[in-house]
């Protein structure tokens, strides 16, 4: 049996490396949220004001075109989706790349519950990207800009047609604020609050281009629309989603934990600023991996490395579980297991909301526990 490693004597300050929702932004406390707007309606003209303001400090740090249109939705990113997708789609033939979890989820909504018949799906195992070769742009598309389960992410936009007959329809929602994202090449973007900014859950952000308001207003699906998917009012945009006015009630204690949210990242140097934090949580990860010989990332290629979800492989596999339990239970690291459908592994959370520092103090403990849990297995089989 291997001699028993001793505890690094570093813990990270915030343990809390799940990928959604996610660590809250340096520094934040309760106090941060004693503006918000208790017992007022949302279509009172404060509430509403903070909620137009989370729509223009969103658009602003992403860099977001002014012709673009920008609100407040549904049911976080998987109602911001399920819109864009039953509102949109059906009017032309479709590719959906599927990748990992949740881009399979969407394959799965166009293809088994909208039924639309020319649809086609192309698919990678975890760890890749599908044949971007392959993909039609006379067609719509959607796709997933980074596979919060698989780690997987698309280097670039260089590969979307700039001049597209369809739309590109992009789940962001673990992307927006730590990558950047090709507004130029895609039509309709998503998101959640409670990824890379570390907002509570349940509001989606849905953003669309001038080609996908147009198509929203030319074309009317077949199927039924429920009242929080309806994105027009007699064949034109209902304009209000996109200044605040709600399609349901929202939160608006959630809405001023969005606004702390996006004050912090302003005062982190915006989007370049949060690019740069998420980014050197992954390099900080990625000299660990180099040098362990019993982990390795899930996503092939270094270039389609996710700098939030921080998808790792384990040798061997078994030991994935009992890791992320032990430091579970030291109070070490929470929420690290790799997504219920993906291969066995971790999963590390390195949005910008996370310190480095607590990376690297994440990564001996990583060491740590493998060791605990090899020895405990070895000991058993004795």
């Amino acid at each position: 049996m291997a001699r028993l490693a001793a505890k690094p004597g570093v813990r990270p300050a915030n343990p809390n490396f799940a990928s959604g929702p996610c660590a809250k932004r340096p520094g934040f406390t309760l106090d941060a949220l004693k503006g918000a707007h208790f017992g007022r309606s949302h279509r009172a003209a404060a509430p509403k004001a903070r909620l137009a303001e989370v729509i223009e400090r969103s658009r602003a740090i992403l860099g977001m075109p002014p012709d673009w249109r920008l609100g407040i939705v549904p049911a976080s990113d998987t109602g911001a989706v399920e819109m864009a997708l039953w509102s949109l789609l059906g009017a032309r033939g479709v590719d959906v790349l599927a990748f990992e979890s949740f881009s399979e989820g969407w394959a799965n909504d166009i293809v088994k519950q909208l039924r639309l018949k020319d649809a086609r799906v192309l698919s990678a195992p975890y760890g890749r990207l599908p044949d971007l070769g392959a993909v039609d742009f006379a067609r719509d598309v959607v796709l997933t800009w980074n596979g919060t389960t698989s780690g997987v992410r698309f280097p670039d936009g260089d590969w979307i047609a700039p001049s597209r007959e369809g739309l590109v329809v992009c789940d962001a929602t673990s992307a927006a604020f730590a990558m950047d994202l090709p507004w130029d090449r895609l039509d309709v973007v998503t998101w959640s609050w409670q990824k890379v900014l570390g907002g509570e859950a349940a509001h989606g952000m849905l953003a669309l281009s001038p080609r996908a308001v147009a198509r929203l207003e030319s074309y009317s699906p077949p199927w039924p629309l429920p009242k929080i998917f309806r994105l027009t009012k007699g064949g034109k945009l209902n304009e209000g989603i996109f200044k605040g006015e709600t399609i349901n009630t929202p939160s608006l204690l959630c809405a001023e934990d969005a606004l702390d949210g996006l004050r912090w990242a302003e005062q982190a140097g915006g989007l370049r600023g949060l690019v740069a934090r998420s980014e050197a949580n992954l390099a900080a990860v990625a000299e660990w991996v180099a040098r362990t010989p019993w982990v390795d990332f899930l996503a092939e290629e270094p270039a389609t490395r996710s700098c939030t979800s921080i998808c790792l492989r384990v040798d061997p596999p078994g030991l994935a579980k009992p890791i992320a339990a032990l430091l579970d239970k030291e109070g070490v690291a929470h929420d690290i297991g790799a997504y219920r459908d993906a291969p066995p592994g971790l999963r590390v959370w390195g949005g910008a909301t996370v310190e480095t520092a607590d990376i690297r103090a994440l990564l001996p403990w990583l060491d740590w526990a493998f060791a605990e849990v090899s020895n405990a297995n070895r000991a058993a089989a004795e």
